[in-house]
């Protein structure tokens, strides 16, 4: 988790919501990074894990990541809930919660929902205070 949050201060440079992610696999090797780059690129699906999750599916040559955890600093969405459960991932930690748009457990819980083909377990508030406050801060000085 302190890696996905190294990782999500790199978002604030083009002004996105700080959110980091990384992708391990079941050795423990860094597979894949990522942080929100949607403002930077212009692509409303450029959130910190689908960008993890990508980047890992090319490191080890294929979309299936079944033995890997994706560690991400904010619960993901609906969107990124999604794209962990169609690339099989073992695990999803998550530091944050996110009550307004969160679906691993806030408003959704699409990885634990029977009718998923696939369910990777999930873990809630790693370092959440940590991951709060970096997204608080944020809010403050964006926001005035």
């Amino acid at each position: 988790m302190r890696m996905a949050l190294a990782v999500a201060g790199s978002a604030q440079e083009s002004g996105d919501i700080p959110v980091g992610a990384v992708v391990v696999g079941a050795d423990g090797t860094v597979l894949g990074l990522g942080h929100n780059i949607r403002e930077a690129v212009h692509d409303p699906t450029g959130h910190a894990e689908v960008v993890a999750l990508r980047a890992a599916a090319q490191t080890v040559g294929r979309w299936r990541l079944e033995d890997a955890i994706l560690v991400v600093t904010l619960e993901p969405c609906a969107m990124c809930a999604g794209a962990a459960v169609a690339a099989r991932v073992g695990g999803i930690v998550f530091g944050a919660w996110d009550e307004k748009a969160g679906a691993c457990g806030s408003v959704w819980d699409l990885p634990r929902d029977r009718a998923a083909l696939h369910r990777p377990e999930v873990y809630a508030g790693v370092l959440a205070e940590d991951c709060a406050q970096l997204l608080t801060d944020f809010f403050a000085a964006h926001r005035g």
